[in-house]
C-alpha cells in the first residue's frame, strides 16, 4: 500500500492549481476524474475507475495541486477493497496453494530477491545512498519500509517517490495487459452495473464486518492492515458460509477513487525536481522487474497449469489493491491473485526489513548525491 503521510512529500510550488480555492480543487478533480474514467471504461480498459482517478490525479499534482485525501478515506478505501476481495474467496484456493507452495514459494523469493539487486545497483552505481536506493525497490509493504527507511536514516521523500512510481507502472502494465489480453483469450468480463442490487441486510452485516476487521488490523499494526484484515477475515467466513459478502459497485467505485487519488496526488514538481538523478534508473529497475514477473508468470503457467492472464496479475510486484481492482475487472481467478500477492506482502513485511539493512550495509558509504 502506498504511504499516506502528507510529510513524505514537499509542498508544491506556487501557482497552476495551487492558486485555486482547495473546495473548487476538489469539484475540478472529481469532475475530471469522473470524464476520463467513462472514458477509459468506455474503451474498454480494465479497472477503469481506478486508473481514470489515478491518471488525473498525477496531472493535478504536476500542476500543483494542494488537495490530498484525508487519512481517514484512504483507510476506508482500503477497507472496502480487502472486503471486496474477501467476497471471491472459495475453499479451493488453499487446497491450490498448499499443492505448488514450492513454485509459489521460488517465485515470491524470486521477486523480493530481484527488487532488492535493483536497489544494490542503483547504490552501488552511486546514483542514490545504499539506504534511499533498497528501501526504495522494496516490491511490497510500502507502509511498512517507508517506517523503517526512515528509522534507518533514508531520503524519505525519494522511498515515497520511488513506491508511487512502481505502483503507477504495475497497475498500468497489468491494465494494459488484462485489456490486450482479451483479444487473445476472446474472453470479456461483463459490463460493470455500478447500481447493482444487494440486499440491505447483507450490506449491513458486510459493513460492520469490514469496519471491525479494520479496527482491529489497524490496532494489531498488521503490514497493510487496512486491506489484510478484512480480506482474511472476511474471506474465511465468506468461504465457510458464516456471512455472505457484497457491495454495490458504486460504493467500491468511490474507494477505487481515493486510492487512485492518494496514490497520483503524491506526484509533485517539487519531489519529481527532487527525483530527477533517480527518475531513469528507478524506471529501468521497475521496468525490469515487471519484465522478471512476466517470466515468472509463464513458468506458473507453464507448470502449474495456471491460466496466463491470471499468472501475470498474481506475479505483478504490487501494490496489492491496485492488482486487487484490475482483476476484480478482469476474467482471471481473482482468490489465487490475491493469495500469491498476499503471500508475497507477507514475506516481504517478515525479511524485507532484514533483507534491506544486509544489503545497505555492504554497499559502500556515500554522501546523498546533489538531486
Amino acid at each position: 500500500m502506498m504511504p499516506t503521510d502528507p510529510n513524505l512529500t514537499r509542498p508544491p510550488e506556487p501557482g497552476g492549481l495551487a492558486r485555486l480555492a482547495k473546495p473548487l480543487q476538489w469539484l475540478l478533480l472529481i469532475g475530471t476524474s469522473v470524464i476520463l474514467a467513462a472514458l477509459l471504461d468506455w474503451s474498454g480498459l480494465p479497472a477503469a475507475l481506478l486508473m481514470g482517478p489515478m491518471l488525473t490525479a498525477i496531472g493535478f499534482g504536476l500542476s500543483g495541486a494542494t488537495i490530498r485525501p484525508p487519512k481517514s478515506t484512504v483507510i476506508v478505501s482500503q477497507a472496502l477493497i480487502g472486503t471486496m476481495i474477501a467476497g471471491v474467496i472459495t475453499g479451493n484456493i488453499l487446497l491450490t496453494f498448499l499443492g505448488n507452495w514450492p513454485l509459489f514459494l521460488g517465485i515470491i523469493v524470486a521477486v523480493i530477491a530481484m527488487s532488492t539487486l535493483s536497489g544494490w545497483a542503483i547504490s552501488r552505481l552511486n546514483i542514490l545512498p545504499g539506504t534511499t536506493a533498497i528501501w526504495g525497490c522494496s516490491a511490497g509493504a510500502a507502509g511498512t519500509m517507508m517506517i523503517m527507511a526512515e528509522a534507518y536514516g533514508a531520503d524519505a521523500r525519494l522511498v515515497a517517490f520511488m513506491q508511487y512510481l512502481r505502483v503507477l507502472f504495475v497497475a498500468g502494465c497489468a491494465a494494459l495487459v488484462a485489456h490486450y489480453w482479451v483479444g487473445v483469450s476472446g474472453r470479456e468480463p461483463p459490463p460493470l452495473d455500478l447500481f447493482n442490487a444487494v440486499d440491505p441486510r447483507v450490506l449491513a452485516q458486510t459493513l460492520a464486518m469490514a469496519a471491525a476487521t479494520t479496527a482491529l488490523g489497524i490496532a494489531l499494526k498488521l503490514p497493510a492492515g487496512g486491506v489484510m484484515a478484512p480480506f482474511i477475515i472476511g474471506g474465511i467466513l465468506n468461504a465457510t458460509g458464516v456471512m455472505t459478502i457484497a457491495l454495490p459497485n458504486w460504493l467500491l467505485a468511490m474507494g477505487y477513487a481515493l486510492l487512485g487519488w492518494n496514490i497520483g496526488l503524491g506526484f509533485n514538481r517539487a519531489i519529481i525536481a527532487h527525483a530527477r538523478r533517480a527518475l531513469l534508473p528507478t524506471i529501468l529497475s521497475i521496468v525490469v522487474l515487471i519484465s522478471l514477473s512476466g517470466l515468472l508468470a509463464a513458468l506458473l503457467a507453464t507448470v502449474a497449469g495456471i491460466d496466463p492472464l491470471t499468472a501475470y496479475l498474481a506475479t505483478s510486484p504490487g501494490g496489492m489493491d491496485s492488482i486487487a481492482i484490475i482483476a476484480a475487472s478482469s476474467d482471471v481467478d481473482v482468490p489465487f491473485v490475491m493469495a500469491l500477492q498476499t503471500a508475497r506482502l507477507i514475506l516481504v513485511t517478515l525479511i524485507g526489513p532484514a533483507l534491506a539493512r544486509m544489503m545497505a550495509g555492504r554497499t559502500q558509504p556515500s554522501d546523498a548525491p546533489g538531486l
